[in-house]
């Protein structure tokens, strides 16, 4: 939710970088919009943020109490510690039955550091990124500070909001300069993935075309419909980037993972180590734990599952009945644009009428996100229960 920066301007020698002109998340805006109003003493109900409603799983926590008592919080090697990265590594033969090598493991402080060290170790200035759209925008802005441009692949109902190896294949036709392709399975903001068979097709689609395969497997774990499928299963130079924060309900603790092929680890580790010295020493303590806590992580994802189930009834009984389908991740994407073109004033509105916070659409579609909203149901059952009350009583939904 934009806002105009009242602050009085500061006297510099001179202008800030081109590189820092990247527009605004927009969902961190709605956040601290929604804090005000709560500040006020409004009653807010998030729907607004990618943050499960949980902590930390309880088995992290006390490894990290016993950590702090026990070790002087120094430095980790860049990577990350040896037994996390063992263990990343052992949760891929658990979880898909694929053998991964702990040496290309590499930790990171969340999947934000992730994105920004594979970017600039795969990517040179004035080279182009495909990017599906709707997609999570951080993708574009990090792109954009590095001088690597965006290559946008508009996606809709036809391919399930997914892009094909058709599309791929045109796109480096049309641009000798593109680089890379990045995909979400399950995606954000759509919750939308990739059958197992359309992502082989998309990597093969890369590799006949000398481009990298970027994968962004985050909300595995969080899947209703399909299982998801990892991309090292397809190819061992695809890279692979997860994290802690959804899944694992660590989202604050700040630590993630990156999967890369043997020739770009090094590369990979000179930039760590220049650019965040290693991850987070008690962050990693926690994660390291945090794959002893299965029974907790999927009782949660029950939570999920129960809600996404409430609002898929209850939004269109509100009257938003026009609702991408979700197989995963914990996000529905409703086309608004019976009620409005301007998703950012329809959100306002809704926040400051309701006390519903979520997220408009410009956030992950510049072209055409003027006419959806993004609502996260990864709260309480009782708290995605009462947004749809209040959406009901809701004039401008006019049903």
């Amino acid at each position: 939710m934009p806002s105009q920066d009242t602050r009085a301007p500061l006297s510099l020698p001179r202008a800030p970088s081109k590189r820092s002109e990247v527009p605004a998340f927009i969902v961190m805006d709605v956040i601290s919009a929604a804090a005000r109003r709560e500040s006020q003493g409004a009653d807010i109900i998030h729907m607004e943020v990618g943050q499960p409603g949980t902590a930390a799983p309880a088995a992290a926590r006390e490894a990290v109490k016993r950590f702090i008592n026990t070790d002087k919080l120094g430095y980790s090697e860049a990577l990350g510690r040896p037994a996390l990265r063992a263990r990343i590594a052992c949760h891929y033969q658990e979880w898909y039955g694929v053998d991964v090598d702990p040496d290309r493991v590499v930790v990171t402080t969340g999947s934000s550091a992730a994105f920004v060290l594979a970017f600039m170790g795969l990517f040179n200035p004035g080279e182009s990124v495909l990017l599906p759209s709707p997609g999570y925008p951080c993708y574009r802005h990090i792109l954009s500070s590095l001088g690597v441009s965006s290559d946008i692949i508009e996606t809709g109902p036809s391919t399930r909001w997914m892009p094909t190896s058709q599309m791929v294949t045109e796109r480096k036709h049309q641009n000798p300069h593109i680089a890379g392709l990045l995909v979400a399975s399950p995606s954000n903001p759509t919750g939308t993935m990739l059958e197992p068979e359309r992502l082989a097709s998309l990597i093969t689609a890369c590799t006949d075309a000398g481009i990298w395969f970027i994968s962004d497997e985050i909300y595995h774990g969080l899947t209703y419909a399909l299982p998801a499928e990892t991309a090292l299963r397809y190819s061992p130079d695809a890279i692979v980037i997860n994290s802690f924060s959804k899944y694992f309900s660590m989202t604050g603790w700040r630590i993630g993972w990156m999967i890369v092929p043997p020739a770009l680890v090094r590369p990979i580790e000179r930039l760590a180590q220049n650019l965040y010295i290693c991850p987070p020493a008690i962050a990693q303590a926690a994660a390291l734990a945090a794959f002893d806590a299965k029974p907790e992580l999927e009782a949660n994802r029950d939570v999920y599952r129960a809600n996404r189930d409430l609002l898929l009834s209850g939004l269109p009984a509100a009257g938003l009945t026009d609702i991408v389908p979700a197989d995963g991740a914990f996000y529905l994407y409703a086309d608004v644009s019976r009620f409005t073109d301007d998703s950012v004033a329809f959100t306002r509105a809704m926040l400051e009428e309701t006390g519903v916070a979520a997220t408009p659409g410009v956030d992950f579609d510049e072209a055409r996100g003027n006419r959806f909203v993004r609502f996260s149901y990864s709260g309480t059952s009782a708290a995605m229960s009462e947004a749809v009350a209040r959406l009901k009583r809701w004039p401008r939904l006019d049903r």
